[in-house]
């Protein structure tokens, strides 16, 4: 049955399926399966340590990823803010970088070499990944920072740019700067989500503009209390979908856009990015049909840890269940649907609510099952 409004279905899910959403526990790891030709790769590419104005060692930052599965991760201190200076002079920019590389040894973590460029509005702050030498972006005008990252090859992402000290109203908006940089080669990316917070209007900039999407923690405390782990939460992350497992790649794949960033159980990328990843996250298999009945016994499994919300758009509906299916991460829903007839095959489809491909936007998926 076609769902005319989305929100309207969320203002009406029934009490026990908000109790359900409330009640599935994610897992510690953050996983999607591999996408066709590429690698589902977890980062989080934007993160402070004492280096800077956070207030763990490097290696709490790789702890913390090697528990939650994460693939790759980058140390992106302050170049110019540096409030823990008294204690930790800054003779050497490159150092948190160094000891995370250091301490992720053990571990199956790539670790990318970044740094923040910390300059006021505009172009406010921005973090430059894939960097030689964190050093010589230690200069006093900012468009010559911008310049010397670009010459080392950086990969540079616009950060929080709906933050309240740039912006009261929390909206996002582009200058003439950064389409100077965007022009020049000199910004490639932007945070459509970042810490706690998420702006529909860098997504809208992302797609306008070309620019890769970006989702961080921004982290400078602990991870397990900024996101309560222990209660089933997670830190939003970008998923990077790369050929190799190397940083090499992982560059290209940022460069060519290749992302989708999972936060509070959504899931936001381009619809070339984000469809594919659906399909491999969502199995269809058939139970067959229930007795001499045309009710058609299947099974949705999730092979994520992401929690997914699907409205049915089919042809078909459902014997025990109304047109949102709660899809548990990891998990499976059991489902009995009404085909009115001993068809061999047929199709399900479903419009994600908790993927967004562009703003006021959710992607739809269609899988089919043979019945026997």
């Amino acid at each position: 049955m076609k769902l005319l409004h989305i929100a309207f279905i969320i203002i009406c899910l029934p009490i026990a399926s908000l109790a359900q959403i409330q009640t599935h526990q994610h897992s510690r790891v953050i996983q999607f399966p591999d996408v066709p030709g590429y690698l589902t790769l977890s980062t989080d590419l934007h993160q402070h340590t004492v280096f800077s104005d956070g207030y763990v060692w490097p290696n709490i930052r790789v702890l913390e990823a090697a528990a939650d599965s994460l693939d790759v991760i980058s140390m992106t201190d302050h170049i110019e803010y540096l409030p823990h200076k008294e204690e930790i002079p800054p003779v050497n920019f490159n150092r948190s970088h160094e000891l995370a590389s250091q301490y992720a040894l053990p571990y199956d973590l790539v670790v990318i070499q970044g740094a923040e460029i910390t300059r006021g509005y505009p172009p406010g702050h921005t973090n430059a990944l894939f960097i030689q030498d964190a050093n010589l972006l230690n200069v006093p005008d900012s468009v010559d920072a911008f310049k010397e990252a670009k010459r080392q090859g950086a990969f540079l992402f616009w950060n929080h740019p709906d933050w309240f000290r740039d912006s009261d109203d929390a909206v996002a908006t582009l200058h003439d700067l950064h389409r100077d940089f965007i022009k020049n080669d000199m910004l490639h990316g932007i945070e459509v989500v970042n810490d706690l917070t998420y702006s529909e209007e860098a997504l809208q900039i992302a797609l306008d503009q070309n620019l890769t999407i970006m989702g961080t923690s921004d982290i400078h405390g602990l991870v397990d209390w900024q996101y309560h782990v222990h209660e089933g939460g997670h830190r939003p992350v970008t998923l990077v979908f790369a050929t190799e497992r190397t940083t090499e790649s992982i560059k290209e794949a940022l460069f060519d856009r290749r992302t989708v960033v999972y936060f509070n159980d959504m899931l936001i990328g381009r619809e070339q990015h984000v469809k594919p990843l659906l399909n491999a996250c969502i199995a269809l298999s058939s139970n067959g049909y229930i007795g001499t009945s045309t009710v058609l016994g299947v099974t949705l499994s999730n092979n994520s840890n992401a929690l997914l919300i699907l409205a049915n758009q089919s042809e078909y509906n459902f014997r025990r269940d109304g047109d949102v299916i709660i899809l548990p991460p990891g998990g499976e829903k059991k489902l009995e649907v009404k085909v009115l007839a001993n068809l061999d095959e047929i199709k399900l489809d479903f419009q994600v609510m908790n993927a967004i491909t562009a703003p006021g936007t959710h992607p739809e998926i269609s899988i089919g099952v043979k019945a026997n």
